[in-house]
């Protein structure tokens, strides 16, 4: 039987939630050259895939954060898959906002949360690790407490661990980039040179260029 990790990071692929292109990077907000791009978002359009996350989500708060109180989800990704992880596990919601509202409550997070809650936080996809951290930082000025995140994918990068690990947060993924490589390759999506050209690619992202091309 195939792994969890991988099993999602071929149906990820298959919908095109996951694009790799080692050859013609994409270009992130950044500014960093990419050989993949994510968006987790598409998995909502999937009915098989989206019940799949949904439940191998609740699985990993039920295995590893059972005292979760409140489910909250981080905007805008995984404000969706956090409500349906919510309604399945029979547990309050709450999303947390990017940034305050400009307007009315100003609010950061959107429903209620008291102070000494536990709250596990649901993401979609781990990259850096600066937005994710960002919300549990805004769950943490509310009071309550952060058991735990979970999210769909990580990119695997070490200053993330290095963040999470410092900001005291434990992070489990359904699937990453490892385990995506291993798919990828055994469904024929790249070819065993490619893989070599993603390792890179994650070992040094801010400076990783495709071969044969050179940035000004």
């Amino acid at each position: 039987m195939r792994q969890t990790d991988k099993l999602l990071a071929e149906k990820l692929l298959k919908i095109s939630a996951i694009k790799l292109q080692p050859e013609i990077p994409f270009v992130w907000a950044s500014g960093w050259n990419s050989p993949i791009y994510t968006d987790n978002r598409k998995t909502l359009s999937y009915p098989d895939v989206r019940n799949f996350i949904k439940v191998q989500l609740s699985q990993l708060i039920l295995e590893n954060f059972g005292d979760a109180e409140v489910v909250a989800g981080v905007a805008t990704g995984a404000i969706a898959q956090g409500a349906l992880v919510a309604d399945t596990l029979g547990l309050p919601f709450v999303y947390v906002r990017s940034a305050p509202k400009d307007h009315g409550l100003e609010n950061l997070i959107e429903g209620n949360i008291k102070p000494g809650q536990k709250v596990v936080i649901v993401e979609d996809l781990v990259s850096t690790g600066k937005s994710s951290l960002k919300a549990v930082q805004a769950v943490r000025d509310a009071g309550a407490e952060v058991v735990g995140m979970v999210a769909i994918f990580t990119y695997e990068f070490p200053v993330a661990a290095e963040a999470f690990e410092k900001a005291n947060v434990k992070l489990i993924t359904i699937s990453n980039y490892s385990a995506m490589i291993q798919a990828a390759v055994a469904t024929g999506y790249i070819k065993e040179s490619d893989a070599a050209i993603l390792q890179l690619w994650r070992e040094d992202p801010e400076h990783w260029t495709p071969k044969g091309i050179t940035l000004d």
